[in-house]
């Protein structure tokens, strides 16, 4: 836990932004945070799929057919031509994947990136290109600002609620109207 950081502030955790948040990045999202130390922090935007199809972004060598109904979600503005595959259970090397929450892993391999690329969409499993970075201190900063609402993480949220509800399922579960929110300027 960083020095000086609030309790509730430890990843992991949901972060939620607020309505006032200018970023059009992180509008209305829902980040898994997935690492929070003082070189900075790590997370996963989980509510924002991408419109175009998968099968039209992918461009691997050699190629290989992309199932047509497959979405990506984009993770973060930070190396969109990254991938993690985020899933309710365990595929493969253990070396390759971490258990963020029980009922929530986080897999950096490509074997099995690519392995989900050619099957049939998951509502379990899902391929996230880029991610969320913040340096040493920025997002304590901009918590602090109150820029962001912290949530304990719960995979059913992120697996079980459309991520067009999932922001504001995330705010009402803290006991919150997100149209009473404040919504003057703020963080960014």
């Amino acid at each position: 836990m960083m020095q000086g950081m609030a309790r509730d502030a430890a990843a992991p955790l949901l972060l939620l932004s607020m309505p006032q948040m200018a970023d059009p990045n992180f509008a209305r999202s829902v980040i898994l945070l997935c690492d929070y130390t003082e070189e900075g922090a790590f997370g996963l935007v989980v509510n924002r799929p991408i419109p175009e199809p998968a099968w039209s972004m992918i461009k691997t060598e050699p190629p290989i057919p992309v199932n047509r109904d497959l979405k990506l979600w984009l993770g973060g503005p930070v190396e969109p031509q990254r991938a993690w595959v985020l899933m309710a259970e365990r595929h493969g090397s253990d070396e390759e994947q971490r258990e963020i929450v029980p009922g929530l892993i986080l897999s950096v391999s490509q074997a099995l990136t690519l392995q989900l690329l050619q099957a049939p969409p998951s509502t379990r499993e899902r391929i996230i290109v880029g991610y969320a970075g913040w340096g040493p201190g920025q997002l304590e900063r901009e918590i602090a600002a109150s820029g962001w609402l912290t949530l304990d993480v719960d995979p059913s949220l992120i697996f079980g609620v459309p991520a067009e509800q999932m922001w504001e399922t995330a705010i009402r579960r803290l006991g919150a109207d997100p149209a009473a929110l404040q919504t003057s300027p703020g963080v960014h």
